[in-house]
């Protein structure tokens, strides 16, 4: 964690889970409350386009199933259900389905003329079946449901049955029951309201009041027939514009503090969600204003539903986008797709941003699906620009607009904004035509990256190895190729165009620490292309920590830095070589080549403000001034700056706020630092950065002193897209108290200190799609330092070889903080590949997430201490972890000492894994110092180099299904 002076879904909680229809009984009071269900057998439906009968998969219900969803019948196969309803209201339609092909598929679900697409995610093989639900607003009276293959689907699934099921109790809301409330056991001063609208049912409970403070409780009485995991869904307003808390109870059993961050009002009403396993029986399932909450919140209702595998949203769904400005995740009205929809853009900046793969550069057609009851125009955003807008039109139910919009290849930006205030629109996708895959784990890079070691070469591979202060400790894959000798190389093959390289190497220092040069050849296919001049001015520290650059005092490392050249355009199948003509170095050493092929550059919008324009020049000395004042004009004009292709010398931070800063693509656009200074310093609101690189002259680490790349003070809609930062201090340092930060896209190489910091008091942040390699301290980080970092989100970022600290961390916070998607590899000293931590932090509190990640060859030596650190790291250092963290579906890969450690003074609790892969450690599988508790369901324990399990310290273990080897 760096400590430095000047450097200083609310993302979306995914509520995917399906209810198991008629898996849960539960029951409010003396009165059983549970769904009427009927069943509608696929075999009796009406089969058209190609849907056929079919019984060679077994396990389905009735006496056959309907197949015939194939490729050769898309657009057509169709299986139509006559259903009755006896009473008005929402109703849940529950399709039992098969789906063996290994993805997602999607459907047309089409009620009663109207159109919406689900998805249905894979199923273990074509004999096993799985439901999908969704809740539609029925009249009494008859129906025609159709389930569809249209021309926008990808069918290929199995059809068993449909379930529709007709609530009895509560307010018929959603996938699982539901019960208000106002009708639940109150007591301790938990009294019924209605002075607020919005709410279900006939009324809402208040009186979670200061002077109710320790015994403000509302009580839900739960009946479960099938034990197992649940997900309890708590409906709340909190208009007090913080983030409160209450404890939830389960048999009188704390389980925790539950995090309700603000709504907009209290006629706004959110969800906050909790995940608990229940024995089958009966259970008190509550909400207590403790003596440890800070209350003040009203309480709506309570849905419990079986906690199954999420199913995997259909392309372009509203709810897993990024929003902020007031825009939120519901799930009040009916028909829609996927898990919610977002709603909320009352207010000006309010915005959702979806990001996305284009396989090329094109014009795509946007569609949105939207309900608006008034006409609404939103400004339409593509890659950190403005590309025009779109009118919602006034009408009934769920309808789509479309528009035109440039998209680039590989990852993209696009969404909508309220460019002045007005009334609510409700936004339920958005998908462009031709999208691609995104990566599924790491980010989705525009580059192919080649590990030298797998090339072919006359020099030497070095041996791997993982000691600290050795060149190969540092490279990625503990390898790397030493060439030492004039007519040395190294050459790797494309594996597809390119003719931009970036080469990660490393080169003797010089005696006096200040860096030297050496040559080496470029070639494709045997003819030279270029000369490329090496230099370790940027690489190579001295000292202990934090790090000086005096080479007497030994302890030499941070071997490498990268440079990047253009070549001309090079088809898939060119060798590209590496080779030293003219030895002038002892050695040099290559350890990875990036190839990519460099889109054209970007053009200027429309009445941009040039920097030229009021006399910056491509290496003419400092642009500083003249970079100010096109800030200024461009502000004062509502237009944005536009930073043309060349070199811009700055000596300070450019100052922006509320104003767009736009470059022709980080291969054109660059602005280098002098020192320790340059970059951008934000302030306030509507910041956006993007298209451009930040060359920093950085050559050591000085805390006290020095400018981040990008920096601010960020109260709203800020968006820092498709930058590639280098030599400074910090990539992107979000000061205290920020909010609503969206970083995209970034490609962060050699920082002296983090990659990224969320430092004390952010919210509602993310860093997404983005890369770090050779970081001096975190890749990426939140620090609530003082105040707790909240609802902010890592996921999809690819983090290499950091040369201090770990991969990324979370050091305290407040609920909602999720690290997720990620690829960490190689981390080098005192690091985990993931750490929980509060060695710098405030005490955690709410849910705290890290899924779906996975770690190779991570942990590492804490030489000070020294200690051995684990990959996954879960450390209760200055406060204990008492609040829930939740680890599950990570991937543990050859971990350096122990795959999980989970240490060390104070006591941990609540900790879960499950579906956690540990394999290969180089100790430990598991390895526990520590009082207190954890739970592990599905965790495996494969390969160690020790034992699959080290715990020395009483911490209990509390073993679900699913576990071996450990």
């Amino acid at each position: 964690m760096t400590i430095l002076s000047r450097l200083s879904r609310r993302t979306l909680a995914l509520l995917t889970s399906v209810a198991v229809l008629g898996a849960l009984l539960v029951a409010l009071g003396a009165a059983p409350a549970h769904a009427a269900t009927t069943r509608h057998e696929a075999e009796s439906a009406t089969l058209t386009g190609g849907a056929v009968l079919a019984t060679d998969h077994i396990g389905y219900s009735g006496t056959a199933f309907v197949g015939g969803y194939t490729d050769a019948n898309k657009g057509t196969a169709a299986t139509s259900f006559t259903v009755s309803t006896s009473t008005a209201g929402t109703h849940t339609l529950g399709l039992l389905y098969a789906n063996g092909t290994g993805s997602p598929k999607t459907l047309t679900l089409v009620v009663d003329g109207v159109s919406q697409q689900i998805t249905l995610g894979a199923t273990t093989n074509w004999d096993t079946w799985a439901t999908h639900g969704v809740g539609v607003t029925l009249s009494a009276g008859a129906h025609t449901i159709v389930y569809r293959f249209g021309a926008a689907d990808s069918g290929n699934v199995n059809l068993d049955a449909l379930d529709v099921s007709t609530p009895t109790s509560g307010s018929g809301y959603g996938p699982g029951p539901v019960f208000e409330a106002e009708t639940a056991t109150l007591s301790g001063g938990a009294v019924v309201a209605d002075d607020h609208s919005g709410y279900s049912g006939t009324g809402f409970v208040g009186g979670y009041t200061d002077g109710n403070k320790g015994n403000a409780t509302t009580t839900f009485k739960v009946q479960v027939a099938a034990a197992g995991s649940k997900t309890l869904t708590f409906r709340y307003a909190n208009g007090t514009g913080a983030a409160k808390t209450l404890t939830l109870l389960v048999g009188g059993v704390s389980q925790g503090q539950l995090t309700l961050p603000a709504t907009a009002s209290w006629s706004s009403w959110g969800t906050a969600v909790s995940t608990v396993t229940l024995a089958a029986g009966d259970h008190d399932i509550a909400l207590t204003f403790g003596a440890g909450d800070s209350g003040n919140v009203n309480l709506d209702r309570l849905e419990v539903a079986a906690n199954v595998a999420p199913e995997p949203a259909g392309p372009g769904e509203a709810e897993l986008a990024y929003f902020s400005g007031g825009a939120s995740i519901a799930n009040a009205t009916t028909g829609f797709a996927g898990t919610g929809y977002v709603q909320g853009f009352t207010a000006t900046g309010a915005r959702m941003i979806r990001t996305l793969a284009m396989p090329a550069a094109t014009s795509a057609t946007v569609t949105i699906r939207f309900q608006a009851s008034t006409a609404r125009t939103l400004d339409l955003l593509v890659n950190a620009r403005k590309a025009g807008t779109v009118t919602l039109a006034a009408g009934s139910g769920w309808r789509t607009v479309t528009a035109s919009v440039p998209v680039r290849a590989g990852v993209n930006t696009v969404g909508v904004r309220a460019g002045a205030p007005g009334t609510d629109v409700l936004i339920d996708s958005i998908v462009l035509s031709g999208e691609g895959s995104l990566a599924t784990r790491g980010a989705t890079t525009p580059y192919r990256e080649y590990e030298a070691e797998a090339g072919s070469t006359n020099g030497s591979v070095l041996a791997a190895s993982r000691t600290y202060r050795t060149v190969q400790a540092e490279s990625s894959g503990r390898r790397a190729v030493r060439l030492d000798a004039a007519g040395e190389q190294v050459s790797i093959t494309l594996t597809a165009p390119a003719n931009g390289l970036s080469i990660r190497y490393s080169l003797p220092d010089n005696a006096e620490g200040t860096g030297r040069t050496a040559p080496i050849g470029v070639y494709a296919n045997g003819t030279k292309v270029t000369d490329l001049t090496l230099s370790s001015k940027h690489a190579w520290v001295y000292g202990a920590y934090p790090f000086d650059n005096v080479v007497s005092g030994g302890l030499a490392h941070r071997f490498y830095d990268e440079t990047r050249v253009t070549i001309p355009a090079q088809a898939a199948g060119a060798v590209i070589t590496l080779q030293i003509d003219s030895a002038v170095v002892p050695y040099i050493d290559i350890d990875l080549v990036e190839a990519e092929s460099i889109p054209a550059a970007l053009t200027a919008p429309v009445g941009a403000v040039s920097i030229t324009s009021h006399g910056a020049t491509s290496g003419g000395g400092d642009d500083t001034a003249a970079i100010n004042a096109a800030v200024a004009a461009a502000k004062a004009a509502g237009v944005p700056v536009w930073i043309p292709s060349g070199s811009f010398d700055v000596s300070t931070a450019i100052q922006v706020s509320d104003v767009t800063v736009l470059g022709a693509g980080p291969w054109y656009s660059t602005l280098v630092g002098a020192g320790n200074a340059g970059g951008f310093y934000g302030t306030g609101g509507g910041v956006t950065i993007a298209d451009l690189s930040i060359q920093g002259g950085a050559t050591q680490r000085e805390d006290s002193a020095g400018q981040a790349a990008i920096e601010g003070d960020f109260a709203s809609e800020t968006l820092v897209q498709n930058v590639s930062i280098q030599h400074t201090k910090v990539a992107l340092w979000v000061r205290p108290g920020s909010r609503d930060v969206l970083a995209v896209g970034l490609r962060v190489r050699d920082t002296y200190a983090d990659g990224v910091n969320f430092r004390d008091g952010v919210r509602n942040s993310q860093v997404i799609q983005s890369t770090f390699r050779n970081t001096g301290d975190d890749g990426l980080a939140m620090w609530s330092d003082g105040s707790a970092v909240q609802d902010s989100v890592f996921a999809f970022n690819t983090v290499q070889a950091p040369a201090l600290s770990n991969g990324l961390a979370i050091y305290g916070g407040g609920g909602g903080n999720r690290i997720e998607d990620n690829l960490v590899a190689d981390t080098v000293e005192a690091a985990a590949g993931i750490a929980v931590s509060t060695r710098f932090g405030v005490p955690f509190t709410g849910t705290t997430t890290v899924q779906r990640n996975t770690l190779t060859r991570t942990g590492s030596k804490e030489t000070n201490w020294p200690s051995d650190l684990g990959a996954l790291w879960i450390y209760a250092d200055v406060h204990a972890i008492d609040a829930p963290v939740v680890i599950r579906d990570v991937s543990i890969v050859d971990s350096t000492y122990a795959g999980v450690l989970i240490s060390w003074q104070k006591s941990i609790q609540q900790v879960s894994f499950s579906n956690v892969s540990i394999t290969g450690s180089g100790t430990y599988g598991i390895e526990t110092h520590a009082s207190g508790s954890a739970s592990f369901t599905n965790t495996t324990v494969t390969g160690s180099g020790t034992a699959g399990l080290l715990n020395d310290g009483g911490f209990v273990i509390n073993r679900g299904s699913g576990n071996s080897g450990f």
